[in-house]
């Protein structure tokens, strides 16, 4: 089993008085939700992703896949090289019955009772009881047969259109994705197949308008990443002529997804949606008092936001509001999608954050930093053996997670893996 360069890094006071003439920053860029190729991700590689991240001085990186831990080496290996802080954390996609039957949104805005769901700061190398790890697999196998089945329905679209043509749900996983195939992997293959079997623009457009029933494409060839989106709006989400609903099984229930993330070594956090295009915000979401009052319930302490998708005061207001009852606030890009965007954060419409953001973004991973630190050193991280959260702590997770930082910054070297 690989070692964590975390569990061979020195006690705090040594740290710090090995860096007594080094000038810390108040802050730095950083991005705590970034999904790899190992689901879904708008690089190909992770050499894209550090070469990004290099040209925009990134600091510190959060891995972020969809039920999978895969690229959790090689996301490491490659943080090392590039001497970008790692943060290990996973998502998962639950349902709330309750609020499904009540008509309550979450954070999908589309499906009533649908969470997305994140742990942060998992122990690396990863690892799982065996009872816990069979629940995910089975939630991982139900979400692969169904879009098995998704791929079935849009065969028989295809073959509709042009019965020499067909897609291979082992080809799309091969060609497209890893171990785990997503809804966005089999809308590039509709593209890709459209493309490789017809040589005219004209062509290609026809036969993924005969996909969609005849209606007219709105984005055209000129964009893959548009057109992607629009195959997966067209065809695979609900109304959609390859759509085939989740089986309740695809799903887990919050406590069981929070008892995987605390098994596995990390903080549970809630990623909040916040406000759409018009500033309107989910039932669950839209009064902060009882969103916080319902998370600490659930003992959840943390949350993050995707700060792209909000208006600029909407955010900073939700955020605030949030630092003052003692969260951890994290900020990220997702880049789970095929546009290409840039990996530091900004508000809706490329508005730069300020300092105060983050500021407050910086604490929150340095809490991360340190909850991994510890618990690389077999010692307690920033959630109790009971599953309760060291709230009263805060403030000295975020300064020792700070000198983390700061240490394998000026000190880490990538050949030997070692200070």
């Amino acid at each position: 089993m690989r070692n964590n360069f975390l569990s061979g890094f020195p006690a705090p006071a040594e740290m710090k008085k090995s860096m007594q003439d080094l000038q810390s920053a108040d802050f730095r860029e950083a991005n705590g939700h970034i999904h790899t190729p190992y689901s879904f991700s708008a690089f190909t590689d992770l050499e894209s992703l550090f070469s990004m991240a290099n040209s925009e001085n990134i600091s510190l990186l959060g891995i972020n896949d969809f039920y999978v831990t895969d690229g959790y080496s090689s996301f490491y290996d490659g943080c090392l090289k590039n001497r970008i802080f790692p943060l290990f954390n996973i998502e998962f996609i639950g349902l709330m019955k309750d609020e499904q039957k009540n008509g309550v949104r979450i954070n999908d805005p589309n499906n009533p009772g649908r969470i997305y769901f994140c742990g942060k700061g998992l122990d690396y190398p990863f690892h799982l009881g065996w009872w816990k790890n069979r629940e995910l697999n089975k939630v991982k196998n139900e979400t692969q047969n169904q879009l098995q089945a998704m791929v079935a329905k849009l065969n028989s679209l295809i073959s509709a259109s042009n019965p020499s043509l067909k897609l291979s749900f082992e080809d799309i996983k091969e060609r497209f994705a890893h171990d785990l195939v997503r809804e966005r992997h089999i809308a590039k293959a509709v593209r890709i197949l459209a493309s490789e079997n017809y040589s005219s623009d004209e062509e290609q457009l026809t036969f993924i308008e005969s996909l969609y029933g005849g209606k007219k494409s709105k984005s055209g060839l000129s964009d893959p990443a548009s057109l992607e989106n629009e195959i997966r709006s067209n065809l695979l989400k609900a109304g959609g002529a390859a759509f085939v609903e989740e089986d309740d099984r695809s799903f887990l229930d919050l406590k069981k997804i929070i008892g995987i993330i605390i098994e596995a070594g990390g903080i549970p956090c809630y990623p909040v949606l916040l406000d759409d295009a018009s500033g309107k915000c989910t039932e669950f979401e839209n009064d902060p008092e009882k969103l916080f009052s319902t998370l600490t319930n659930f003992g959840i302490g943390c949350i993050e936001l995707i700060p792209g998708r909000n208006d600029f005061s909407i955010l900073k207001n939700f955020v605030e509001f949030f630092d003052k009852k003692g969260f951890i606030i994290i900020f990220g890009t997702e880049h789970n999608t095929p546009e290409m965007i840039p990996l530091t954060v900004t508000a809706r419409g490329r508005k730069p954050l300020d300092d105060t953001l983050k500021k407050i973004a910086w604490d929150g991973v340095s809490v991360i930093a340190a909850h991994q630190y510890l618990r690389a050193q077999n010692k307690p991280g920033y959630i109790k053996p009971n599953g309760s959260v060291r709230f009263d702590e805060k403030k000295d997770f975020e300064s020792a997670g700070k000198l983390v930082i700061e240490y394998f910054l000026n000190n880490i070297q990538y050949e030997t893996g070692n200070l």
